[in-house]
């Protein structure tokens, strides 16, 4: 598991769709290290802090080797790293593979996951094309968010450090499952729905889906 790329940027306005939008999602790779605070890095921003930022959305993460795939569906778009908005792009980290609640230790830094992705239409910005926030949620490689838990300085060549296993045992992967609805599985939305280590508005949503099917 290895931290490949560091990636930050400041917001900055662009026109879309004929309107101003200011926009944090232009990351750049930085190669000096990089102070990890609480809430961002050195040199980040975001643009609009109601649905980004904020301590469980503090660094946005995204594994590498979703780029081959990427590249195969997008040919004529050029991935440099921090394409997707990513503040770490990492190696050997996948959805499926990692449980909310994890922690890491990367350089000085504590980490823990906490939710998946879920893309807005600044994606669309940043490609230069409307259709790829729905291809981005469909293709289910949302990349994660860290929570840091210490503060402390990263640089890309850093290894990542598995601290700490959640035992609940419900990874980025079966939130994305859950919230597209992709099977029935009442045991693990319980499971989620009080998951200590996700957020609160992830878990009201899983309640409120909870409270849906029992009326139903």
């Amino acid at each position: 598991m290895k931290l490949i790329s560091v990636n930050v940027g400041l917001p900055r306005e662009v026109t879309w769709k004929g309107k101003t939008v200011s926009t944090g999602i232009f990351k750049e790779p930085v190669s000096e290290r990089v102070r990890v605070r609480s809430l961002n890095l050195d040199g980040d921003q975001q643009a609009d802090l109601t649905v980004h930022g904020g301590v469980d959305k503090a660094i946005y993460v995204y594994p590498f080797e979703h780029y081959e795939y990427w590249q195969s569906e997008l040919p004529d778009t050029k991935l440099t790293l921090g394409i997707f908005g990513e503040n770490f792009t990492v190696i050997g980290l996948r959805e499926e593979e990692l449980n909310i609640g994890d922690r890491f230790k990367i350089g000085s830094v504590e980490l823990m996951v906490t939710q998946p992705r879920l893309p807005c239409y600044k994606l669309g910005i940043r490609f230069g094309r409307s259709d790829i926030v729905k291809r981005f949620l469909a293709s289910r490689r949302s990349g994660f968010y860290f929570r840091v838990l210490q503060e402390g300085e990263v640089g890309a060549g850093d290894t990542l450090e598995f601290i700490s296993r959640d035992d609940n045992n419900v990874t980025v992967a079966n939130i994305i499952q859950l919230y597209m609805r992709e099977q029935n599985n009442p045991e693990l939305l319980h499971r989620a729905a009080q998951l200590e280590a996700l957020p609160a508005s992830w878990r009201d949503y899983f309640q409120e889906q909870i409270r849906r099917s029992d009326v139903r």
